[in-house]
C-alpha cells in the first residue's frame, strides 16, 4: 500500500517536473534568443522594409527640395532657406501624425468616416467661397497652406473602404453599388472640378473605380463605370480649355518633343542636361532658367538633371518597393477592411507618384499633382504621412494577429503533447500496479 503510494507520488513529481520544464522551454521560445535574464526582447512589430523606404524617400525629398528651392526662396522671400525650413516642419509634423496613427486601431476610422467626409465637402465648399486665386485656380485656404483636394483623395479611400466593406454582400445590386458610388464620386469630383483641379478629379475617379473593383464589385457594374468614366473624361476635356490644351500639347509632344508644352520642354531639357549621372546636387541650371515650380510639381525634372538617369531610376525603384510592401501589408491584413484600406492607400500614393514622374517625360498628359514625400508642400506631406501611419497600424495589427495565432496553435499542440504523455503515464502506472498486485 505504502509502496504504491510512494510510486504514485514519485510519478506525480516526475510529471510536474516535466510540465515545468515544458513551460520553461515554451517561455524561452516566446521570448526569443538573448531574452533570457533580460525580459522580453523588443521587436518592431511593423513592416520594417516599408518603414525604411518611407524614411529614405523623406530624406531624398528634403535634399532635393533644398537644392530646388534655394534660389527661388532667395528671390521670392529674400531667404534662401525659407522653403526648406517650412518643409522640415511639414516632415516633422507628418512623422508625428504617422507615429500617432501607428498606434490607433484602423477600425476606429469606421466611426470617423462620415464626419471626415462631411468636413472634406465643407472644406471644398469653403475653397469656392473664400479661397484665394493662385496660378489661375482657387484651391487653397489659410493663405495657401491648406489644399482640401489633397485631403479628399485620402478621405475617399477611407470612406469607400468602410462603405464597401459594410455593403460587400450587396454590391451586386445597382441600388447598393453603382448608384451610391457614382453619387459620392460625382459630389467630390464636381466640387474639385470647378476649382479647377483636373488632376485631382482624375485621381478621385480612378480611386473610386479601383476601390469598387478591389471590393469585388459586379463586373458588369465595373464595365458601366468605366464607360461612364471615359465619357465624362471626354466631356471634361472638350468643355475645359485647360483639359483640351493639355491633351493637344501631349499629342503634339508625342509627334515632336519640341512641340510639347513649355513646361514639358523645360523638363525634357533638364533630363538631357543630366545625362546618366547628373550634373551634381545643387548644380542644375534649368530650375533657374524657366522650369516652373521646380520645388513642387516639377521636382522630378530637377532630380533628373542633378542626379541623372541613375538618380531618377533610384526614385522609381523606391516607389516600386513602397507599392510592393504596401500591397504586402494589404495581403496580410487581419480582415477585409484592413486589406481594402491598405491597398487603396498604397495604390493612391503610388499612382500619384508615377503620374507625376511620367508627366515630366511627356509619357502621359500633363497633370499638376505633387510627387509624394518629395515635393514641397504641407497638405500633400500631411495627408501622405497620415496614410503611412494607417498602413503601419495595419501592418502592426497583422503581425500581432499572426503572433497570437502562433501562440494559440503552439499552446494547443503543447497541451495535446502533454495530454498524450499523461495517458501513457497512466497506462504505464496501471501495468506496474497490476504486476505489484
Amino acid at each position: 500500500m505504502f509502496r504504491r503510494a510512494s510510486q504514485s507520488s514519485g510519478m506525480t513529481r516526475d510529471w510536474s517536473a516535466r510540465l515545468r520544464a515544458s513551460l520553461g522551454n515554451q517561455t524561452e521560445a516566446n521570448e526569443g534568443p538573448g531574452a533570457k535574464g533580460s525580459g522580453r526582447s523588443l521587436q518592431l512589430k511593423i513592416d520594417l522594409p516599408f518603414l525604411l523606404v518611407v524614411c529614405v524617400l523623406l530624406v531624398y525629398g528634403l535634399l532635393m527640395v533644398y537644392s530646388a528651392s534655394y534660389d527661388p526662396s532667395f528671390f521670392v522671400y529674400d531667404n534662401p532657406l525659407h522653403v526648406i525650413q517650412r518643409q522640415v516642419l511639414f516632415v516633422l509634423l507628418g512623422i508625428g501624425l504617422a507615429t500617432g496613427l501607428t498606434f490607433i486601431d484602423y477600425h476606429f476610422w469606421q466611426r470617423l468616416a462620415i464626419p471626415a467626409m462631411a468636413v472634406t465637402v465643407l472644406a471644398l465648399l469653403a475653397v469656392l467661397v473664400v479661397g484665394e486665386v493662385r496660378q489661375g485656380a482657387v484651391r487653397t485656404l489659410v493663405g495657401g497652406s491648406v489644399q482640401p483636394s489633397e485631403l479628399a483623395k485620402m478621405v475617399i479611400v477611407l470612406y469607400l473602404s468602410i462603405w464597401l466593406y459594410a455593403k460587400r454582400d450587396q454590391l451586386h445590386k445597382v441600388s447598393f453599388g453603382l448608384i451610391p458610388l457614382a453619387v459620392m464620386l460625382g459630389i467630390l469630383g464636381g466640387l474639385i472640378y470647378v476649382q479647377p483641379d483636373l488632376s485631382a478629379v482624375i485621381t478621385i475617379l480612378f480611386l473610386g473605380g479601383l476601390m469598387f473593383f478591389l471590393a469585388g464589385g459586379d463586373l458588369r457594374q465595373i464595365a458601366i463605370l468605366a464607360i461612364v468614366g471615359v465619357i465624362v473624361a471626354y466631356l471634361v476635356i472638350q468643355l475645359s480649355a485647360t483639359g483640351s490644351s493639355r491633351i493637344g500639347s501631349y499629342i503634339a509632344g508625342l509627334e515632336d518633343p519640341m512641340q510639347a508644352s513649355p513646361h514639358v520642354r523645360r523638363s525634357l531639357e533638364a533630363f538631357v542636361n543630366g545625362k546618366w549621372l547628373g550634373v551634381g546636387i545643387g548644380e542644375g541650371q534649368t530650375k533657374l532658367t524657366g522650369l516652373p515650380v521646380p520645388h513642387t510639381d516639377s521636382i522630378f525634372a530637377v532630380i533628373g538633371e542633378e542626379t541623372g538617369v541613375f538618380g531618377a531610376l533610384l526614385l522609381v525603384g523606391l516607389f516600386t518597393i513602397f507599392m510592393w510592401r504596401g500591397l504586402k501589408i494589404a495581403q496580410s491584413a487581419p480582415d477585409e477592411l484592413g486589406a481594402l484600406m491598405a491597398a487603396g492607400l498604397t495604390l493612391w500614393i503610388s499612382f500619384e507618384a508615377f503620374i507625376n514622374m511620367a508627366v515630366m517625360l511627356n509619357l502621359v498628359p500633363f497633370a499638376g499633382n505633387a510627387l509624394p514625400f518629395i515635393s514641397a508642400g504641407g497638405s500633400s506631406m500631411a495627408v501622405t504621412m497620415l496614410a503611412v501611419g494607417i498602413l503601419l497600424n495595419i501592418s502592426r495589427l497583422s503581425v500581432k494577429t499572426q503572433e497570437d495565432n502562433r501562440r494559440f496553435f503552439g499552446a494547443v499542440a503543447d497541451l495535446r503533447w502533454r495530454d498524450r504523455g499523461w495517458r501513457v503515464s497512466r497506462a504505464h502506472r496501471s501495468a506496474r500496479t497490476e504486476r505489484d498486485n
